[in-house]
């Protein structure tokens, strides 16, 4: 994994989500709830393997209080992702 500069891009936060993007893009967001469930959590392709759903899953963890929880369904690699959080 290679170490990603953020401060090029915007994080937003809005109604439970959180969105990293630039003028062009969007790299990621999560969205999630107040006991910490994430509902759904996207990269785009292109940035992915950048530690960018980890730091969604941080912001969401230091927001909740809570350690972020998966709801189902889940696919095998949101099951793998959310091993290393």
């Amino acid at each position: 994994m290679s170490r990603f500069d953020f401060s090029n891009y915007k994080l937003d936060e809005a109604d439970g989500v959180f969105t990293f993007k630039n003028e062009n893009t969007t790299l990621g967001f999560v969205r999630f709830n107040d006991q910490g469930e994430v509902e759904y959590i996207f990269v785009n392709p292109i940035f992915r393997k950048k530690g960018i759903a980890k730091k969604l899953l941080n912001l969401v963890k230091d927001k909740t209080g809570k350690l972020p929880i998966p709801q189902d369904p889940i696919s095998p690699l949101g099951k793998k992702l959310f091993k290393i959080i």
